[in-house]
């Protein structure tokens, strides 16, 4: 009996989904219970597994298991953020007693699979990388310790550990697999393995597909090619070699150029991401086509199954009255968190995602005087909320949180919360009626947080970017601030979005809210009827298959 019987897909597959796939990404928000995550990809990736075993695809996931996961969000004395690296211990996750090995830096390194059943939390199965076990030294321990380490032969290693340990262990369970989808480049060193063991790059890219996120060419990841084959990053190829399959001739090895040479077709994560990303590749040599599948969240998860029941029945006071006991239940975390009591019969706007610079959380405040005018107001008043994580050493974009920190002081309408994960994610989107965004236009590829606040009668107010224009109707089912130029400078482009982010809502939004709450509540539930059909991602998951995963697409798209 091969290894994989203890570990295959439990369930009958359907057959529309019946080629073998593996899906792998360093991240997954599965359940607040599995800290394994940061932000987006980790939310698309989770929810991903859920579809894949709603729809009962013949699909695993691969990941790593992260010690210390990404880090908790706490508060330094003084209300500002803090970093704390905390051990996390599971014990829904089986041990396999699978251990292999692989080369790291020319030196051996252990790994364990550890198995997520599809009954913990309704996934396809699941296997996460660990090297934090006794086999290893210390260093070698620290691999799977912290997701996105900042050291960056660490980072090459976590590459290793994904890419490399996920089909070999793909290998060891004799799962012949027939489509690896990387989910970013991460997992890019699964590419050489498969090469070293089909032997062409023909072959390899019968198996890969790709999914790219990043919509600014120098975001993304890039390393000197010395130090990639220093760390075996190629396995036993030479440089020689790698050269040539990669058609890389200078020192910087840019990963998702090389996935995007390597696999046979990609996708963007949005049809306006599709545009900019096949605009930025446009001039190199020997990539695959890039089609737009667009990222979505899983509906059943993400929910509230009382407000999905009252827009079915068309019944607007259980509506209403049940948001107002979502945005109770949430003003019981900013009271808990922060000692100001919120009001459910206010506006409520929440800004709430991975704290970046481009996604500029900041940017409503930016005319101070205006901002605190229309703050102040006992007419019509407003309600704030900011949440999100920034990188741990992302200096600048801590800054900005404890600005925001420090402006939530001097007003007791404004709050900002610390652990932004899954179940505070659901909290704010259950209980804001204004779902704010606010990236450069064509920074953000997707952006999925407002579709599932829109599944919860959470009314989107963005800028023009990723999934956004597939979905929004200004005053219809959302509130869309006008595209800015994106050749002038960032500072004009920063004020031309401020301004109409001002105007929009003074004198739209408040205006509907308070003065005339049919249209208010039209909007609400022509919002939650339109996001759910094609923003779920039963959908995505079921276009994965169809549109990358077939032999016939395949084909078409050499």
């Amino acid at each position: 009996m091969n290894a994989f019987e203890n570990y295959k897909i439990p369930y009958e597959v359907n057959p529309e989904f019946g080629k073998r796939a593996a899906y792998f990404c360093m991240e997954f928000g599965i359940d607040q219970a599995l800290k394994i995550y940061s932000g987006g990809l980790g939310y698309l990736a989770g929810s991903h597994m859920r579809s894949a075993y709603e729809l009962k695809q013949n699909l695993v996931g691969i990941g790593i298991l992260w010690k210390n996961g990404y880090y908790d969000q706490v508060r330094q004395q003084d209300q500002t953020m803090g970093v704390l690296f905390q051990e996390k211990i599971y014990n829904f996750l089986v041990d396999t007693n699978i251990v292999f090995e692989i080369i790291v830096n020319n030196h051996p390194v252990s790994v364990k699979a550890m198995y997520l059943s599809p009954t913990v939390f309704g996934t396809a199965p699941m296997f996460f990388l660990t090297t934090d076990i006794p086999e290893n030294d210390y260093l070698a321990r620290t691999i799977s310790h912290r997701l996105y380490d900042n050291n960056a032969e660490a980072k090459v290693a976590q590459n290793m550990l994904l890419g490399i340990g996920g089909a070999k262990l793909l290998d060891i369970l004799n799962y012949n697999t027939e489509i690896y989808h990387l989910n970013e480049a991460h997992a890019l060193p699964a590419a050489f393995y498969l090469y070293k063991k089909l032997g062409s790059v023909e072959a390899v890219q019968e198996k890969l597909v790709f999914t790219t996120h990043t919509p600014v060419e120098a975001g993304n990841e890039k390393h000197d090619i010395h130090l990639l084959d220093k760390m075996s990053f190629f396995g036993n190829i030479s440089l020689e070699e790698v050269r040539k399959i990669t058609n890389t001739y200078d020192n910087v090895f840019n990963h998702t150029l090389v996935a995007l040479r390597m696999a046979k077709i990609a996708n963007a994560v949005s049809q306006m991401h599709a545009d900019v990303a096949n605009e930025m590749w446009e001039g190199f040599e020997g990539i695959c086509q890039i089609i737009g599948i667009t990222n979505s969240q899983n509906h059943k998860y993400w929910a509230d199954p009382e407000l999905e029941k009252a827009l079915a029945a068309k019944d607007d006071n259980w509506i209403q009255g049940r948001k107002k006991e979502l945005k109770a239940d949430l003003f019981r975390i900013v009271a808990d968190q922060t000692g100001s009591i919120f009001d459910p019969e206010v506006l409520t706007i929440v800004w709430a995602r991975r704290f970046a610079r481009y996604k500029r959380a900041d940017l409503i405040t930016k005319d101070m005087a205006r901002f605190e005018r229309i703050i102040a107001s006992t007419d019509k008043p407003i309600q704030i909320i900011w949440s999100g994580k920034p990188y741990p050493m992302d200096y600048g974009a801590i800054e900005v949180f404890n600005y925001l920190v420090e402006l939530s002081k001097k007003h007791g309408n404004l709050a900002v919360l610390t652990g932004y994960e899954l179940a505070l994610s659901k909290a704010l989107k259950q209980g804001s009626d204004i779902w704010l965004n606010t990236p450069r236009i064509t920074r953000e590829a997707s952006g999925t947080s407002g579709m599932t606040a829109a599944m919860n009668a959470s009314v989107n107010f963005s800028t023009f970017d990723g999934w956004i224009p597939e979905f929004a109707r200004h005053g219809e089912n959302a509130y869309i601030v006008p595209s800015v130029d994106i050749t002038k400078p960032v500072e004009e482009q920063d004020v031309h979005d401020m301004n109409y982010l001002l105007d929009i809502l003074e004198h739209e939004i408040i205006p509907t809210y308070y003065d005339n709450p049919s249209e208010w509540w039209t909007i609400v539930k022509q919002s939650m009827m339109d996001v759910t059909p094609f923003f779920d991602a039963d959908r995505m998951a079921t276009e994965y298959y169809e549109r990358l995963y077939t032999v016939e697409v395949l084909a078409e798209a050499i």
